[in-house]
């Protein structure tokens, strides 16, 4: 199992121990990135991933190391600290990235036999509306299921937080970890995923978008392919 972590931020605070928890308990391949240390670049709107495609993206070579792990990997962790009662800068930053690859433009295929996490952590809360920050791109990035863990540590270092808050971490990340490993190259999109993939296929089939219409004809989606078979 290949597994790739993208941090929310650069420290190793709860959020990266709790993540690291649960990677070392799926027992595979384990791949890190920190932002903003490893992509510090800003979306800036030329839309060009969209209208002419993603290599013409400004940051596109900076961004490679991290699209290539997670095309490569078989789960991906999303790990980041609630900042404002949603993700970093940085992690949002990294995911608009991605705007190109959301089923209404050019999803990956290799997306739709994938698992995602989300993990967030708070010394209050924001849990739930920074961890939908994360899966709301999960989702649309086609993954097959998406999980999320948020946990209220109340603290900021992880060093001062109650040995009961940390057994809870543990058993929260072994139920987790064990639903993944029980799914691993079982998994198949949802129901929800499947529907707004037709939906998107009538969409192309317009060609709003020449781009995302002749990526979707070459792939076959537009005739009998589909991206889960």
């Amino acid at each position: 199992m290949k597994i790739v972590i993208i941090h929310g931020q650069n420290h190793r605070g709860s959020t990266y121990h709790i993540s690291k928890m649960l990677a070392k308990k799926l027992d595979g391949e384990i791949k890190e990135f920190f932002l903003p240390k490893d992509f510090d670049k800003f979306c800036i709107g030329c839309g060009n991933c969209f209208s002419k495609g993603e290599d013409m993206c400004p940051h596109f070579e900076y961004l490679q190391p991290i699209t290539t792990a997670i095309d490569e990997s078989d789960v991906i962790i999303l790990a980041s600290p609630v900042y404002v009662f949603h993700v970093t800068g940085a992690m949002k930053s990294l995911l608009d990235h991605y705007g190109y690859r959301w089923m209404v433009h050019r999803p990956n295929e290799n997306m739709f036999s994938k698992q995602a996490v989300c993990i967030s952590t708070a010394a209050g809360s924001g849990m739930k509306s920074a961890n939908k920050d994360m899966a709301d791109s999960t989702f649309f990035w086609g993954c097959a299921k998406t999980y999320k863990l948020g946990i209220a540590v109340w603290e900021t270092d992880w060093e001062r937080v109650s040995e009961k808050i940390k057994a809870k971490a543990e058993q929260k990340t072994t139920s987790l970890s064990n639903k993944i490993r029980r799914n691993y190259m079982k998994i198949k999109p949802m129901f929800k995923s499947k529907l707004f993939f037709y939906i998107m296929r009538a969409v192309h089939k317009k060609g709003l978008n020449e781009t995302d219409k002749k990526y979707w004809n070459e792939k076959g989606w537009l005739a009998r392919v589909r991206p889960w078979k």
